[in-house]
């Protein structure tokens, strides 16, 4: 299934102490959790925040949520199975 996801994120909100730095530039990892079938009142189906480890989340941290993430396109299972039978037709 495929599904098209927009995010919004406060980045004042980012702890520039877990920022890493890379090769190529510094990097923010986040992570995210998403419903696709729920929305909240404010239509967003999920929210982000800066990612933590393992060791963190079982002693309890927990970092502000950055933003939102809202689904904007879903395709359908049943349109992929069509999809799929369609390109198995050899003609």
């Amino acid at each position: 299934m495929k599904v098209g996801l927009n995010f919004s994120i406060d980045v004042t909100k980012l702890d520039k102490e877990r920022f890493v730095k890379g090769k190529k530039g510094t990097y923010a990892n986040l992570t995210t959790f998403v419903d696709i079938d729920n929305k909240d009142q404010y239509d967003n189906n999920g929210f982000i925040s800066q990612s933590i480890s393992k060791e963190e989340r079982t002693s309890g941290v927990q970092l502000p949520i950055l933003g939102n993430v809202r689904v904007v396109f879903k395709e359908d299972q049943a349109d992929q199975k069509q999809q799929e039978l369609e390109e198995d037709v050899p003609f």
